[in-house]
């Protein structure tokens, strides 16, 4: 069994809205990547959601940031199937399209690869702090 870990963070929406204070409970990132193994060629994380052709991408340093995990719970409570559950995503330095939902596969990948929000015009990477909504696009 993976070690539990709980993180307390706001989640920020590209819509402008956030959420403060949120308490989320799982398994980090880095102890998901220190028992499967990480290639040397690796650099971004493809992750592929249960629902239809979504796929979102993050560059591998952003996934092994101390507080992103893989969530089962919210508040205390298990995370609903709305909001992501049974395992969301969790990146709370990035737009909350990066907090993928309905967690199916990880891929680790050399070369970025634009995902389901990407390919409609979302940025690459969505971080809040600089305003990165979308590629090319007055934000």
């Amino acid at each position: 069994m993976l070690p539990r870990v709980q993180i307390f963070a706001d989640m920020h929406c590209v819509t402008r809205w956030s959420r403060l204070g949120n308490l989320w409970e799982g398994v980090s990132s880095e102890a998901l990547l220190s028992r499967a193994g990480v290639r040397a060629e690796a650099r971004f994380v493809i992750t592929h959601g249960y629902d239809e052709g979504f796929t979102t991408n993050l560059p591998l340093e952003a996934f092994r940031a101390e507080d992103v995990l893989l969530a089962d719970t919210h508040d205390d409570e298990p995370i609903s199937l709305e909001h992501g559950g049974p395992l969301r995503l969790i990146v709370p330095k990035l737009y909350a399209w990066k907090s993928a939902k309905w967690i199916r596969t990880l891929e680790l990948v050399e070369t970025d690869r634009a995902g389901y929000w990407e390919e409609g015009g979302y940025h690459m990477v969505g971080d809040p702090w600089n305003e990165e909504r979308f590629s090319g696009l007055a934000s």
